[in-house]
Parts: structure tokens; sequence; C-alpha cells
């Protein structure tokens, strides 16, 4: 029996809007508030978006490695890799960003850290 591969998705469609004071707004589809009392963090959202959408990339074949994809970034290929582990968080914590959600504490230079020895360890 073979296993096939499995594909997740993840389309985040934003909208940029500068209220007085020249701040940007971001609106989700429809105008809807995001769930929660914190709006999403920006910088998270951002490069959970580009991560899905290297990783897409790589899937299709429209590259053949990492350093092919960074070097048409114009970019490292080590934060390729880096942020590219995003892609592996999962659906609920990916879901948690996007809604502004996330515990307090996980931000992009934390996720794009080395991960923690206990992590690796199980109980």
């Amino acid at each position: 029996m073979t296993a096939a591969a499995q594909m997740l998705t993840v389309r985040v469609p934003l909208a940029d809007r500068k209220p007085r004071g020249g701040r940007k707004l971001i609106l989700t589809p429809g105008g809807m508030a995001p769930r929660g009392t914190t709006a999403p963090d920006t910088t998270l959202v951002k490069a959970l978006a580009r991560a899905f959408r290297w990783r897409r990339m790589l899937e299709t074949g429209r590259y053949g490695t990492i350093d092919e994809l960074a070097a048409a970034e114009k970019i490292n290929s080590s934060y390729v890799s880096r942020l590219l582990r995003l892609t592996l968080l999962a659906p609920g914590i990916v879901e948690a960003i996007l809604d502004g959600r996330q515990a307090e504490g996980v931000t992009l230079p934390g996720l794009m850290g080395p991960f923690s020895v206990e992590w690796g360890r199980q109980s």
C-alpha cells in the first residue's frame, strides 16, 4: 500500500487600507473583524504567506532547490530554509497566528531560531 502525499494550501487574502494617521489597516474578506481581542502579528502572517508560497514553488517544480529559490528571490538560502520551517507548524497553530490568537511570545524571531532540545525528547 502506498501513502499518497498530502498538500495543505493556505491562502491569506489581504487588503491594505490607510485610515487617518497613516497607519495600515488589514481587512479580512468581507470586512469581517478578526477573531479574538488582539490583532494578528502582520510580520508573522506575512512570513507564513511567504513560506507557504515558497513551498508551493518547490513542490510544483518551479525551482528545484532552496538555493535556486533563494537566488531568484535575491535572499540568503539560510533564511529561506528557516522560513520554510513555518510550513511545518500544526494547522491549529497557523490558524491561531492568522487570527491573532497565538500564545504570548510566539514571534517570528522565536520561530526561526533553533528549536528547544526539550521538543525532541519524549516523555
